[in-house]
């Protein structure tokens, strides 16, 4: 036992700082965890599984487009906006009630309120008590940016504020071409929105893939969102009940909301990281070793207040190998290489590994193989979308170093993809595997020719 009121203090409390207290807590450690807002962090209330619910009620609309091709016939459509929220927020509380009970079953302390450092040592909570800590972690998690734009402080809203809007905008102006950006235009989209997105470069999602953007860019206008590159609000007005929305050509666009999702920066304002010694990054960034140590010794950090990979699965094993690391005997990192990721814009996006800029750069030669094909689903319905599926193989080894796909499922998909990159899977490996039919799964084992072999163009 330690002279301190705790061995780990977690301030934080998104998907890694829970599961490092909850871990270290089951290894025996004396934990507490505070966190000002919501148990759960960005991902549980204004993430990942409200987007995802939203996802999945904006879907209905394609397939009540879709049923008359197969025999249906469906009586006139309708939303009730107010009826998904609240559907939605009683979700939210179930998973947050789950998150306490995790937290507390091992026995870790929850403050709920904020947090900051006085001294190394010392956390100050908001209702004026210190307590003390042998090691501290920083798992605070990232923020909406918002620019500084006439009026855009002042009209527009983030996307932690788009989960609660009390009515549906019909009118909306999506700033951003990042993966946030895009998943909302699709969502607001099929909820019957007119939706213009703006980005403020040639290409949105810049680092994925550029097939994969150039795909996307052409499958989001099919559905009637206006897309826009190269087009940035220079004003917001609001001089009666709709907003008045300036582009850089001078262009006016009438919206009901202007959501702005233009990138998130670390959440270490104000916590007293400074003043403990903390070496900050210039984005606010927690600087962190291999084994997440900050410039201070017992003081860590993971997560999206980290800057390293911003994606709730791995804040959540890198908080979960801390707390093995330092209370259960087994000192451990992750592995970041071919970690699954997903944009769940509709059509969505998966990808695994390298993009094809990237596995040009680190491994010279390669061959590409691609394929856009009309998936089966959509032949009876008639309706005009295409998938997209790309493989790309290090010529030298044959290993196949990435994998990408635009197209309904592709998220599901790509999970399994990844385990056969993780487990070295070659081209041949690939080539060997029979094809599920019939499915757009397939593909991925059935692609035999190569692309001509251009090299891409730089990445933004």
């Amino acid at each position: 036992m330690s002279d301190y009121d705790y061995d780990y203090f977690v301030i934080g409390g998104g998907s890694g700082g829970v599961r490092s207290a909850r871990i270290a807590a089951a290894h025996g450690a004396r934990t507490a965890l505070a966190e000002e807002r919501y148990l759960g962090g960005t991902c549980v209330n204004v993430g990942c599984v409200p987007k995802k619910l939203m996802v999945f009620a904006s879907q209905f609309a394609d397939a009540f487009r879709d049923a008359a091709g197969y025999g249906w016939t469906v009586d006139p459509s309708g939303h009730d906006w107010s009826t998904l929220i609240a559907n939605k927020d009683r979700e939210i509380a179930r998973l947050n009630d789950a998150y306490r009970r995790n937290l507390e079953a091992p026995g870790v302390t929850i403050y709920e309120q904020r947090a900051r450092l006085a001294d190394p040592h010392t956390i100050e909570l908001a209702d004026g008590r210190r307590v003390t800590a042998d090691r501290i972690l920083i798992a605070t998690g990232g923020w909406p940016q918002m620019p500084d734009q006439p009026g855009v402080r002042e009209h527009a809203i983030s996307s932690n504020e788009f989960f609660h809007l009390p009515a549906m905008p019909r009118r909306v102006v999506i700033a951003g071409g990042g993966y946030i950006a895009v998943e909302f235009a699709g969502i607001l989209n099929g909820l019957g929105a007119e939706v213009t997105q703006l980005y403020r470069r040639d290409l949105f999602l810049r680092g994925f893939d550029m097939d994969v953007r150039q795909a996307l860019a052409e499958e989001m206008p099919k559905r009637g969102i206006d897309l826009r590159f190269n087009t940035v609000v220079t004003r917001i007005d609001k001089p009666g009940g709709d907003l008045q929305v300036t582009l850089n050509g001078g262009e006016v666009l009438m919206a009901d909301a202007v959501i702005y999702a233009v990138g998130r920066r670390p959440l270490t304002e104000g916590l007293g990281l400074e003043a403990a010694g903390v070496a900050l990054s210039d984005s606010g960034a927690v600087i962190v070793d291999e084994g997440y140590r900050s410039s201070v010794p017992h003081i860590f950090a993971v997560g999206d207040v980290i800057d390293r990979v911003a994606l709730t699965p791995v804040a959540i094993n890198e908080g979960h190998a801390l707390a093995d690391t330092l209370f259960g005997g087994n000192p451990r990192g992750i592995s970041y290489q071919n970690i699954p990721s997903a944009v769940f814009s509709q059509p969505p996006v998966a990808s695994v590994g390298l993009a094809e800029h990237e596995a040009r750069r680190k491994h010279g030669e390669i061959d590409v193989y691609r394929t856009r094909f009309r998936p089966m689903r959509a032949t009876l319905a008639g309706r005009d979308t295409q998938t997209m599926i790309k493989i790309l193989v290090d010529r030298a080894t044959q290993k196949v170093v990435g994998c990408h796909m635009v197209g309904d499922d592709g998220p599901e998909i790509i999970q399994g993809v990844a385990i056969a990159m993780n487990l070295g899977a070659t081209k041949a490996d690939f080539d060997r595997t029979i094809g599920l039919h019939p499915t757009a799964a397939e593909e991925f084992v059935t692609l035999r020719t190569k692309v001509a072999d251009p090299v891409e163009a730089a990445a933004e």
